[in-house]
């Protein structure tokens, strides 16, 4: 299929691209590898084949939602670089 370079040239003004004339005729000649590519694919014969809307079978797979808290206290607190007995300490941030 044959683009025109005023296609193009309209293409880029939607885009908001400034196109040399070189870059006109490249993107002409890349579209219309494209769109000869997509004749082929419109070749195929797809009669009685499914759409595919998922890459696999399962859909919706989700995990139970349970609270697993495997870290105690004190191993929560052993690398903190300023704790007390119970808590991190931060820099006061509201006076």
């Amino acid at each position: 299929m044959k683009i025109e370079l005023k296609t193009i040239e309209k293409m880029a003004h939607l885009a908001r691209l400034a196109l040399s004339e070189d870059e006109k005729t490249k993107m002409a000649g890349d579209f219309e590898k494209i769109l000869d590519w997509m004749d082929q694919l419109n070749e195929v014969d797809t009669e009685g084949v499914e759409p595919l809307i998922h890459m696999h079978a399962e859909t919706n797979v989700y995990r139970k939602d349970v609270a697993d808290n495997k870290l105690t206290r004190a191993e929560g607190l052993f690398n903190a670089p300023q704790k007390n007995e119970s808590y991190f300490m931060v820099p006061k941030v509201i006076e």
